[in-house]
């Protein structure tokens, strides 16, 4: 019997990339390099601030700068990652129906505590999620299963009670590996290689609506 519905918080309830992107092209800017397009950052974003260093600057975690640059990227998203930032279409519809089927529901994210929190705050969900789990609430990150386990822990559910949604590979093995049904969000920061991709997941959907029918599958 399903329990709980989780979601992935970039790409897949709400539309960060603008902001994510503006920081980076600030970055960038900052040191005389040349912004990128938008069409370019937005497949990225969800890969947070790792895949956005490695797109706008080509370095990654065994680079020397890493560290410095990470900082520099936070500092500027700190200040304004809330400016473009909002819900999906169909999002808050889609929460009023999961909790008037008596479902719980809640968010399992990689972004760090410090803005998870404060954005959700700022989102307007018509109802506030059961749980929030970030990326530095445990001391593993997606695609391992400890966010999961600690999301149900904190509800008092079953994964294999749950729906897990999100819009990246890592978001499939997180919830398969704890297993949870999931299912992709063909609406988030996807390539269109990504989107020929199957990673697993038990189905994929275009809109968050589509996700209704296979709640009621589970409730049967």
């Amino acid at each position: 019997m399903l329990q709980a519905v989780l979601f992935d918080l970039d790409g897949t309830l709400a539309d960060t990339a603008l902001d994510l992107g503006g920081a980076l092209n600030q970055l960038l800017v900052d040191r005389d390099l040349s912004p990128l397009p938008m069409d370019l950052i937005r497949p990225i974003a969800s890969h947070g601030t790792r895949g956005l260093l490695k797109l706008g600057m080509n370095v990654d975690e065994s680079s020397a700068e890493f560290a410095e640059l990470k900082q520099a990227f936070l500092d500027q998203y700190e200040q304004t990652f809330t400016d473009k930032t909002g819900l999906f279409p169909e999002i808050n519809p889609l929460i009023k129906e999961i909790t008037r089927l008596g479902l719980e529901w809640g968010i399992i994210t990689n972004k760090p505590k410090a803005f998870t929190n404060r954005l959700v705050n700022e989102l307007g969900f018509v109802c506030p999620p059961s749980v929030i789990v970030s990326g530095d609430t445990t001391s593993e990150s997606k695609p391992s299963t400890k966010p999961m386990f600690f999301a149900c822990d904190e509800m008092g559910v079953k994964a294999k009670n749950c729906i897990y949604v999100g819009d990246a590979k890592r978001d499939i093995e997180a919830g398969k590996n704890a297993g949870m049904i999931t299912v992709l969000a063909n609406w988030g920061y996807l390539t269109e290689e990504d989107k020929q991709e199957k990673w697993g997941e038990d189905f994929k959907i275009d809109t968050p609506l589509e996700l209704l029918p296979i709640i009621q599958q589970y409730q049967a």
